[in-house]
């Protein structure tokens, strides 16, 4: 019932996030390499008249890159987005949008003055309205056909370099799953050659900022189809857990009785068809996932490969990731070591930081766990339980950046996989984004997580608690550390004095003036308090 209503109150609304603006999907758009839709409010490019922003030249950072990708010209995600558009709004002030119609994060009115700060919660924590209104957001996302964009269905060489355009409607929530099939997927170098050592969005240090940015838009996309405003994801802590608890049908679907791979039909998502899960069949033919429905959702949970992932990961586990100091190390890449973000990825023991090709812990841990559509790294977005676990993710993320506060130059500059330098611009988002714009606190985006607000019990123990255990560890050093200061102080201060002694001395006594001059008075004043 709940479902229906939205549906036919809600079709109509202004869909404001995602990838290719269907405004800028014509043959003209990508001839001209520019996307500057009029902004609805006052008809100019970017919102012009109004102030909101200009059509501008498209500013790609020229830092190196690693030598994981060793082709130049071979992928339309190269420099993002300069294959199909040079020319983009530029939006000014607390204005955002692919026509600086919306909102910067963390803002909202009509002119986006108004500071908003909204909270995260744990899935279990939600009333039973709560918890039906997020799963009836979800099925009118998968049933709702997105206004404002729309997914290219070829490449830019397919599509005859823009004059000839590939591409389809799609609904809102599989808008997202083509999206983070689209930035991971392996390079088409034509004929039957692949490159699949490619990924725009993991296995490198815009894993987080990029995956931050995938579930703010998305709760911006829900925000607006359903009216909303104060909409945020729920979160799946699933430290310490021995099963799925959340695989039921009273929230993201249970086992079905008769085949263990399936959803139980009386689940909310039983019925819905995944999309963008063929990877080897998009590489054979050189072609792009369509969009096309490809079955049903798979999961079964707790039946996957033991020996690469024994459990799911534990408090401990979480704990001894935080403390990690370097938010990446060495090659920036899977087998980087004592990198934060490859031991939170998985990619790394939580327990040594040493990076392990034969284990999966982690965030990768819970995809594994689910052995099923969540399992496949391009696909697993079709699963809801995606969004929940990042979200889980992204909060300990933000643990991180809370208890370390690095500056925004501990991003890597240089010298990251491609597409994974601070200044390079996210794949496949329009409007463009940067790495470095979200290695920042979620409070300056607009959101906060239940369980991290400063009143809340666990406040002194995830913050407070590991500086005075850094201090105990390290107080012995830093006393005798004074010691030595102390004592060399008081070494250059009698030094000084016998040395300022000697030079009176030699001063004749006719020579020496009777009266000072004021500045001399308080610099020699000034010299005696030093």
């Amino acid at each position: 019932m709940l479902l229906a209503l939205l549906c036919c109150l809600l079709w109509g609304s202004q869909i404001c996030a995602g990838h290719f603006p269907r405004a800028c999907a014509s043959s003209e758009s990508l001839m001209q390499k520019e996307c500057c839709p009029p902004w609805r409010g006052d008809g100019s490019p970017c919102g012009q008249l109004s102030g909101r922003g200009s059509c501008q030249d498209v500013l790609l950072s020229n830092a190196p890159l690693g030598p994981q990708f060793p082709f130049t010209g071979v992928d339309d995600r190269e420099s993002w987005p300069s294959v199909f558009y040079n020319r983009t709004c530029q939006c000014s002030g607390n204005f955002m949008g692919f026509n600086c119609g919306n909102c910067k994060f963390g803002f909202r009115g009509p002119n986006c003055t108004e500071k908003q700060l909204l909270v995260r919660r744990n899935i279990f924590d939600l009333s039973v309205p709560e918890k039906d209104r997020f799963l009836a957001y979800l099925t009118l996302a998968k049933s709702t056909i997105s206004k404002d964009y729309v997914i290219p269905t070829g490449t830019y060489g397919q599509m005859n370099n823009g004059s000839t355009p590939m591409f389809s409607d799609v609904n809102i929530y599989d808008l997202f799953v083509w999206m983070h099939y689209y930035v991971s997927r392996d390079t088409l170098l034509g004929g039957s050659e692949i490159w699949r050592d490619i990924d725009f969005a993991h296995e490198a240090p815009g894993f987080l900022p990029w995956h931050r940015l995938f579930l703010l838009l998305w709760e911006q996309e829900i925000r607006e189809l359903t009216g909303d405003e104060n909409f945020t994801i729920p979160y799946w802590d699933w430290r310490d857990a021995e099963s799925c608890d959340i695989c039921t049908d009273e929230y993201m679907g249970g086992r079905h009785p008769a085949n263990p791979n399936l959803l139980s039909p009386g689940s909310f998502f039983s019925s819905w068809q995944i999309i963008c899960s063929r990877l080897e069949e998009y590489n054979r033919r050189q072609t792009l996932c369509d969009g096309t429905p490809e079955g049903p959702l798979l999961r079964n949970p707790g039946n996957h490969d033991k020996t690469r992932t024994p459990r799911l990961p534990s408090s401990d586990d979480v704990e001894l990731c935080l403390r990690l100091t370097q938010y990446e190390s060495d090659s920036m890449d899977r087998t980087a070591n004592f990198s934060f973000r490859n031991t939170l990825e998985g990619f790394a023991s939580p327990l040594t930081g040493i990076a392990d090709a034969s284990q999966s812990s982690m965030h990768n841990a819970l995809h594994i766990y689910m052995n099923g559509t969540m399992s496949q790294v391009q696909g697993s977005a079709n699963d809801p339980i995606f969004l929940l676990h990042h979200a889980f993710v992204d909060s300990i993320f933000e643990q991180w950046l809370r208890r370390h506060r690095p500056l925004q130059e501990v991003y890597p500059e240089a010298n990251a996989p491609i597409g994974h330098n601070r200044g390079s611009y996210m794949v496949p988002f329009i409007p463009l984004y940067r790495n470095g714009d979200f290695f920042i606190s979620s409070r300056d985006l607009g959101y906060e997580y239940s369980y991290l607000q400063d009143s809340g019990p666990g406040f002194f123990q995830n913050y407070i608690a590991p500086y005075l255990e850094q201090a105990r560890q390290i107080w012995p050093w830093l006393l005798g550390a004074a010691l030595v200061g102390a004592v060399l102080a008081a070494m250059l201060a009698g030094l000084i004095c016998l040395l300022g002694r000697h030079k009176r001395k030699q001063l004749p006594e006719e020579k020496q003036p009777l009266l000072m001059e004021k500045e001399d008075y308080h610099s020699l004043l000034y010299q005696s308090h030093l």
